[in-house]
């Protein structure tokens, strides 16, 4: 399955489909303090909803030359947090979920590189400081059943000034990220299909399109979360 994930991998995409969705093609740099790599054209990724590890749940991230780029390999032991690594194994983003006795209050944190333990993040000697928060958008309270998530950055949404919006629906695997100033597209997550025939490959494997400039491993962080909101 990996092999054949490789070869679709170099697939090219419709670099139209985004010019018809924004103004103009231009960069984009994210917010985040991370020094992932960013680049200067759209980038396709291939996303498999498996980890390459046995007993794993996670994802496995291909690019369009076919190498690994991320992984996800999430062990039960360690359910509240969902570590994004490289394809060497070197953990990237952090991401934790925090629940608080209300129900409406489901937020999850993103913090740069590893932290250590289920619940060490929640240690004020240990604590990192996050570096977004990603607030799931409750139906019953609003109108634009579009939306899905606000993203916050410096990790508090007490202000209410989200940085970015997650559009669409995760369960079609139909969703785009949106600069909240300029609304334009700064990722995308899209069905995948075959170069012959116009094949699907269900929800398993989908095609992540990731924006001039914006952090592609930022970009990954945000399927994580989709995947832990809405599966």
């Amino acid at each position: 399955m990996l092999l054949f994930l490789k070869s679709i991998s170099s697939r090219s995409f419709n670099h139209q489909d985004f010019k018809n969705n924004n103004s103009s093609c231009k960069e984009l740099t994210t917010t985040s303090s991370s020094s992932l790599s960013s680049s200067s054209s759209c980038i396709s990724l291939t996303v498999w909803r498996k980890s390459l590890i046995f007993s794993c749940k996670g994802f496995t991230v291909i690019g369009s030359d076919g190498n690994l780029v991320y992984r996800v390999d999430n062990y039960s032991g360690r359910r509240d947090q969902t570590i994004l690594m490289d394809a060497s194994g070197k953990p990237i983003l952090t991401i934790c979920r925090h629940k608080k006795l209300r129900i409406v209050d489901n937020n999850w944190f993103i913090y740069e590189g590893e932290v250590l333990g289920d619940h060490d993040y929640k240690a004020s000697s240990l604590r990192k400081k996050p570096i977004f928060c990603v607030k799931k958008q409750m139906k019953i309270l609003h109108s634009n059943i579009n939306v899905l998530a606000h993203v916050y950055y410096h990790g508090t949404s007490s202000n209410k000034t989200y940085s970015y919006i997650i559009e669409g629906s995760y369960a079609n695997r139909t969703c785009k990220v949106l600069d909240a100033k300029s609304r334009n597209v700064v990722a995308e997550i899209r069905k995948k299909q075959a170069v012959i025939g116009g094949v699907t490959f269900g929800l398993e494997v989908f095609a992540l399109i990731v924006m001039p400039g914006f952090d592609s491993g930022f970009a990954m962080a945000m399927v994580v979360l989709l995947d832990q909101m809405f599966s």
